[in-house]
């Protein structure tokens, strides 16, 4: 059975080092334990906003970017369309042709319901191989979705969105193929208002549940490997301060559904019964059952668990119990300044648990509106060392298509 070409596996190392997907590069006996998955760039926040604010977006308020986010939230947009586009130089501390492109827009139906939709791009750059002759290979992974929106209430609304995924890490020989898989989301969204000190202040909560779907394989079925399906919980707090002035705290709170691989010790301990404590303390420090353990991993230890299988033994599966079951989760919190709602300032934090991947870092944003367009920039300002996030920066353009038809002297509806 052969598994993505290493060739390509130095390009995606670092996404997969930094996207806790490191099970393939790791030591198999290591304790480090994150979750593992393909299709790392499903995992990526596309815009500048939610990157200013720590990777923050379940509850915050609605804007062009919600299809990522929640696409729940489109029934509350003030305007009735609008679209965006989004682009990410990613990891430019270790490469120079790494990027994410990302198109995303929606339009309102009628005052309760709205359509939306992305296509997002990531580039792998370029590979060279050297065989018998010089190939070059250029891999990409990409995912096209569609959502409708349904607002149920003044407050509350809902969403469904169904995705086309596509990931091409391939040689396009006769043992390896691109991969692709389909996936949906379900999402929730509310938001209501409450009187704080005199003020009357926007709360809101979102709940998205994405990527629920088939695995995906890169050789013809023989090895199917997960896609990031995951579950976010948010809340956010819009304070008006007068009648310019507005200050937003919003945190979320993340999972991937996707069932914890067990650890060489765990495998050790719960697998090879037969052997004594002495032998299986020298085993777990010498790894000398490292081939068995994979085995049984490709058996029915891990990779053959299904998309749905693993999103319920997700909850539970963790090695150490309820403690590591916690650390999988990954928060985020954020704080942003609006000046007239034109301008903006940004700042946020993310952290992940050093077992699970060890994504810690500031972030910092700022933003420009106007009734046509608005215009976004986030930072990321890594606090762990030699993180290859460090110094990564988002653009966001986006339009509002109200704006642009009055602009162009035509009247809404």
């Amino acid at each position: 059975m052969k598994k993505i070409p290493n060739i390509l596996h130095i390009a995606v190392l670092a996404i997969i080092t930094v996207l806790s997907t490191t099970a393939k590069a790791q030591d198999s006996w290591s304790e480090l334990n994150p979750v593992n998955y393909a299709v790392t760039s499903l995992a990526i926040a596309p815009d500048a906003r939610s990157a200013g604010l720590g990777d923050v977006g379940a509850a915050t308020d609605p804007d062009v970017n919600s299809q990522y986010w929640n696409p729940a939230k489109y029934p509350f947009c003030i305007s009735r369309a609008g679209f965006a586009l989004n682009y990410t130089p990613w990891l430019r501390q270790l490469t120079s042709d790494i990027d994410l492109a990302n198109i995303t827009g929606y339009g309102r139906i009628d005052d309760y319901t709205a359509l939306s939709g992305s296509l997002r791009y990531f580039s792998l750059g370029e590979v060279t191989l050297y065989n018998d002759e010089t190939q070059i290979l250029k891999p990409y992974e990409m995912a096209v979705d569609v959502a409708i929106s349904r607002m149920f209430s003044e407050t509350f609304s809902g969403a469904i969105a169904l995705r086309y995924i596509y990931s091409d890490l391939s040689y396009h020989d006769d043992e390896t193929r691109p991969g692709s898989a389909f996936a949906a989301d379900i999402a929730m969204y509310h938001n209501g208002y409450i009187n704080l000190g005199g003020h009357e202040s926007q709360l809101g909560w979102g709940l998205n549940i994405s990527n629920i779907g088939s695995k995906i394989s890169y050789d013809d079925g023989n090895t199917t490997e997960f896609i990031p399906t995951n579950m976010r919980f948010g809340m956010s707090l819009l304070v008006p301060i007068d009648d310019y002035n507005t200050i937003t705290i919003a945190a979320d709170a993340n999972k991937f559904l996707i069932p914890t691989m067990p650890t060489y010790k765990q495998y050790v301990n719960s697998e090879l019964k037969n052997l004594t404590p002495e032998e299986r303390e020298q085993a777990i420090k010498t790894g000398s059952y490292s081939s068995e353990y994979n085995s049984y991993l490709q058996g029915e230890g891990y990779y053959n668990i299904s998309g749905i299988s693993g999103i319920f033994k997700s909850f539970s599966d963790a090695p150490n119990g309820f403690k590591e079951e916690l650390q999988e989760i990954q928060w985020s919190a954020g704080l942003e300044y609006a000046y007239n709602n034109q301008f903006f300032v940004r700042a946020g934090y993310h952290y992940e648990h050093p077992n699970k991947g060890n994504r810690k870092y500031f972030t910092v944003g700022a933003g420009f509106k106007m009734s046509v367009f608005s215009l976004d920039a986030g930072y990321v300002i890594s606090t762990a060392q030699s993180n290859p996030l460090d110094q990564t920066l988002r653009f966001s353009l986006a339009f509002d298509m109200d704006g642009i038809g009055d602009l162009l002297g035509k009247k809404r509806r």
